[in-house]
């Protein structure tokens, strides 16, 4: 009697409109808002700085929680997979390109962040068809560090408040440079992993590869035979051609003199 097979539950839809989404949009619409203030301060005016400041935090800060909502409720959506890193770089890049334009900020600084910031975006989208690049802790103490750092400098500190944005900034960027090869590593080990599942395990690990489920072969193709070489403790007294160690008997030779028996 065979088992029936029972009912496959059909796949969760998420919906686009969605408060995960949402925020990200607001995301998206604040950079521009925050552009706005930015400018019309031209990082002179107490007011429009301040106003500036509290932009940028309310727009970093939907960072973290569209996140959180998104794994918490299962939220994961394909727009949100490619608009919120997109909305990260956005508001990174355009708070540190107006910085350098008003000579707080030196412009290599700015360069060498943006760069790093890109690149591992591409990285993303370049090895997306073999797996996903987890955020690691690292980024995420090199998103906060870049967004305090920011603020800082946004903010209208004065003297000798203001002399700690250097060091920040610095910290950022010491951070962002070494997660940036970090995911280059693990962007080329996600490409050539299929190929060669060895390089998957850790060096000092010595178990068996892991073999892909794509290579593994059914156990009803393979049967259950093992070779005629390979004995186990329980099979030591096989047929005649089949010893193990511990059953080696000497021929029996027949007596001289005797003939065949009738």
């Amino acid at each position: 009697m065979t088992d029936e097979p029972g009912p496959v539950a059909a796949p969760r839809v998420v919906s686009l409109y969605n408060a995960a989404n949402a925020l990200t949009v607001v995301r998206l619409i604040l950079v521009p808002v925050f552009l706005g203030l930015v400018v019309a301060s031209q990082m002179t005016d107490h007011g429009w700085r301040v106003a500036a400041t509290v932009a940028f935090c309310v727009a970093a800060a939907t960072d973290f929680v569209d996140g959180w909502i998104a794994r918490k409720w299962e939220l994961v959506t394909s727009f949100g997979k490619v608009a919120d890193p997109i909305a990260d770089k956005a508001l990174t890049g355009t708070a540190l390109v107006l910085l350098s334009a008003y000579d707080q900020v030196p412009w290599w600084v700015t360069v060498v962040i943006l760069v790093r910031e890109w690149g591992v975006t591409a990285l993303r989208f370049w090895v997306i068809r073999y797996g996903i690049i987890p955020a690691s802790r690292g980024g995420k103490l090199k998103t906060g560090l870049q967004t305090l750092a920011i603020t800082w400098y946004l903010w209208p500190f004065g003297t000798p408040l203001d002399a700690a944005g250097p060091w920040l900034m610095g910290a950022a960027l010491l951070v962002t440079v070494v997660t940036g090869f970090d995911y280059v590593l693990q962007a080329l080990r996600l490409r050539r992993g299929p190929r060669d599942p060895v390089h998957l395990l850790d060096p000092a690990d010595h178990r068996e590869p892991v073999v892909p489920r794509e290579q593994a072969v059914p156990r009803e193709q393979a049967g259950q035979r093992e070779p005629a070489d390979r004995h186990g403790p329980a099979d030591l007294h096989g047929p005649a051609d089949r010893h193990g160690p511990a059953d080696r008997r000497e021929p029996v030779e027949p007596e001289r003199g005797r003939g065949r028996e009738a």
